[in-house]
């Protein structure tokens, strides 16, 4: 399995590419990281050192990827947080170079825009660029409730609201939206939900609520799910895989109180889960 990822990379912890490359390594993917920024550590610090690529970077880089003959041989692009609405643009332009040398390659775009709490944090017109041009073009979109309220332009407080919403989301293009950090009326206080749609079925996963509000969850999350449903070809057992695996890293990151997500320390949670949840339809 190769998948062409996109992202943010951090020298110090775990978000964007920091999150992804590793845990898709270990289960086996080859991941080709092009890097839309290149920080010292994420922004959540308050501080960091390091740039932003620019665009004509990104596609110089997806473009010496290309000329090495193959992209008929990739089987996903995942993109997360993007720098500038001009990167945006880059990174579906590469999505569709890899979509037109192989026609079954999917695009998983975790649109980034911000989250409950913090509000938007991306830079102006990135969250645009998302529900324009972005969302349209991917297969899988993996948005936080906080984002698909945005995307949507729904206040969410139920779980038929939430399928509403994620329908209305795919109405818009993506196949398949899985939407994470999932709170409802049908959540109990010391669980989370994730919801899967796709097909026209919905299937629901609910976790324990952990006391960790590790960075990078999300992008770590997006990655394990584009796996596993490369691999399983649907979004229920994806969702079960994926969701499983991230609750064992984060039972460990909450354990240990790290500051930062312990993906290499609970690598074996990445393929052979301590618990294992099950999405059941909904």
């Amino acid at each position: 399995m190769n998948i062409l990822s996109l992202q943010s990379w951090v020298a110090y912890g775990h978000v964007g590419n920091a999150a992804a490359m590793f845990p898709l390594q270990r289960l086996g993917a080859e991941v080709w990281a092009v890097n839309t920024v290149q920080f010292s550590n994420h922004t959540g610090y308050g501080a960091w050192t390091g740039r932003v690529a620019g665009a004509a970077e990104i596609a110089e880089l997806v473009a010496g990827i290309a000329a090495r003959g193959v992209l008929g041989g990739c089987d996903a692009v995942l993109s997360g947080y993007l720098g500038g609405a001009d990167i945006g643009r880059a990174v579906v332009d590469a999505a569709a170079r890899v979509k037109a040398a192989n026609p079954r390659a999917l695009y998983c775009c975790d649109p980034v825009i911000g989250d409950a709490g913090k509000g938007v944090y991306v830079r102006p017109g990135v969250a645009d660029f998302m529900a324009e041009h972005a969302i349209p073009a991917a297969d899988i979109v993996t948005p936080n409730l906080f984002e698909l309220e945005h995307l949507t332009g729904r206040r969410i407080a139920t779980l038929a609201e939430a399928k509403d919403a994620a329908a209305a989301l795919q109405a818009r293009g993506p196949r398949c939206v899985l939407v994470t950090s999932l709170r409802t009326e049908a959540t109990p206080a010391d669980a989370i939900d994730m919801l899967a749609a796709e097909d026209g079925g919905f299937h629901l996963l609910r976790t324990p609520l952990l006391p960790v509000a590790a960075n990078g969850a999300g992008d770590a999350m997006a990655a394990l799910f584009l796996f596993h449903r490369l691999r399983s070809g649907h979004a229920a057992p994806a969702l079960s895989a994926a969701a499983s695996a991230l609750h064992g890293v984060l039972r460990r990151t909450a354990a240990a109180a790290a500051p930062e997500l312990l993906l290499v320390a609970a690598q074996e949670e990445l393929v052979a889960p301590t618990h294992r949840f099950t999405a059941t339809a909904c």
